[in-house]
C-alpha cells in the first residue's frame, strides 16, 4: 500500500483529502502546517507528497526547498495544491522541483488520476535505477566505507579532552580529521565582540574537520569539548588519500556534506519561524539523542544553539520544569517527557 503525506493547514480540506485517499486504498499521514510537514516527511518517508502552497509556519515553497535538498526525500514525487493559478506561481514551483499542480477546488477524479500517474512514473524511474544483478556492485557500500574509515581511525592517536578544552580554532590550518569516540563537541563561530554562535553539536561516531580538508581552506569555525571526550586524530594526508582512492568513502562524505547543508537550512528556517519554546524544545530533543536522558550543557551554550538570550532560555527551562517536561540541576537537564517536547506546539 502506497503512503501519501498530506500537508494542508485547513482542517476541512485536509480531512476531505484523507477520506478520498483512504477510500482509494492509500495509506495516509497528514500535517497541519509546513514545518510539521517537513518533520513528518523526514520521519515517514512517504511515496508521494500533496502540499498546500499558502500555509503558516512555513509555506509550500519552503517545504519543497528543504525536502528537495535532503537526500532521503529529494526523489519523492511532490504535488502542490493551490487556489492560485498565476503562471508565475506555477513557474516558481516547477523551478524548485515540483512534479505537478492541482488547483483548488479540485476534482476527485483528476486528483486520483494525477497521483496515480506520478506514482507510476516514480516506480518506473526507481526500476531503471536498480542495479543489474550481473553488473558491478552498488554505487556505494556504506558499511565498507565506514569500515575503511574506522580502520584508518582505529590505529591512530586517541586524544582525551577535558570539558571546555579547545580542539581547534577558527582560522587554523586543518591538520587532522577528527573522529569522536566518546563525548560531545560544540562547533561555533565568534563575532568581532567575542560573542559565540554555536552552529552544531557533534557526538560519538561523528566526524569533524573534513569540510576544510576537502576544500583545502582554514577552519571556518572553532571546536570545544562540551564534556570529557576521546577523539581519534587521523592525519589529513592519509584521509585525503583514502577519499581520492576509495569510491565508497568519497560518496559517503558527499552524503555527509549534503546532510550538513540540509541541516543548516533547516536550522535557519527554525530560527526564522519557530517560537522560543519550540526552538528550546527542539534543541533538547536533538541533544538527548531521542531518549529521556540527562543533558550536560551550559545555559549560555543552549541559548546560543537556540538563537536567544541566556535569560530567556532560563525562563523557558523553568516553565518546562513547572510543566514536568524536564528536571534541572545547576549542571544538567533531565528529559522527563520526550514526546511532549518533540510535539511542542509553535
Amino acid at each position: 500500500m502506497k503512503k501519501i503525506l498530506v500537508i494542508e493547514d485547513h482542517q476541512a480540506v485536509r480531512e476531505n483529502l484523507e477520506e478520498i485517499l483512504m477510500l482509494a486504498n492509500y495509506q495516509v499521514v497528514s500535517a497541519e502546517n509546513g514545518k510539521t510537514g517537513v518533520e513528518t516527511a523526514l520521519k515517514e518517508l512517504p511515496d508521494l507528497i500533496l502540499c498546500d502552497v499558502m500555509m503558516p509556519e512555513l509555506d509550500g515553497y519552503g517545504v519543497l526547498h528543504i525536502l528537495s535538498r535532503t537526500p532521503a526525500t529529494a526523489d519523492i514525487p511532490f504535488i502542490f495544491l493551490t487556489a492560485k493559478a498565476d503562471k508565475e506561481d506555477f513557474r516558481k514551483g516547477m523551478t524548485l522541483g515540483a512534479d505537478d499542480y492541482i488547483p483548488k477546488p479540485f476534482d476527485h477524479i483528476q486528483l486520483l488520476a494525477t497521483i496515480e500517474a506520478r506514482l507510476k512514473k516514480s516506480e518506473r524511474l526507481n526500476l531503471k535505477a536498480q542495479p543489474d544483478p550481473g553488473a558491478s556492485p552498488a554505487f556505494v557500500n556504506k558499511s565498507l566505507a565506514m569500515k575503511a574509515i574506522q580502520n584508518l581511525a582505529g590505529n591512530r592517536e586517541l586524544r582525551r579532552f577535558r570539558k571546555r578544552d579547545p580542539i581547534f580554532m577558527e582560522g587554523d590550518y586543518p591538520r587532522w580529521l577528527y573522529f569522536i569516540q566518546s563525548g560531545k563537541v560544540k562547533l561555533f563561530k565568534t563575532n568581532d565582540r567575542g560573542k559565540e554562535f554555536i552552529t552544531r553539536i557533534v557526538g560519538k561516531g561523528e566526524f569533524m574537520g573534513y569540510l576544510c580538508i576537502l576544500n583545502d581552506t582554514p577552519y571556518i569555525e572553532s571546536a570545544m569539548a562540551v564534556d570529557e571526550c576521546e577523539i581519534a586524530m587521523v592525519p589529513r594526508e592519509e584521509f585525503s588519500a583514502l577519499v581520492y582512492n576509495n569510491k565508497d568513502v568519497a560518496v559517503m562524505f558527499v552524503h555527509l556534506l549534503t546532510n550538513l547543508v540540509a541541516n543548516q537550512e533547516e536550522l535557519l528556517i527554525n530560527l526564522a519561524y519557530d517560537s522560543v519554546r519550540k526552538r528550546v524544545a527542539n534543541t533538547l530533543v536533538q541533544l538527548s539523542n531521542g531518549k529521556e536522558e540527562e543533558i550536560h550543557l551550559l545555559r549560555e551554550d543552549l541559548a546560543s544553539l537556540t538563537g536567544t538570550a541566556k535569560e530567556t532560555v532560563i525562563r523557558t527551562l523553568s516553565d518546562f520544569k513547572d510543566e514536568q517536561l524536564i528536571d534541572t540541576t545547576e549542571h544538567s537537564i533531565k528529559i522527563l517527557n520526550f514526546k511532549k517536547l518533540q510535539n511542542m506546539p509553535n
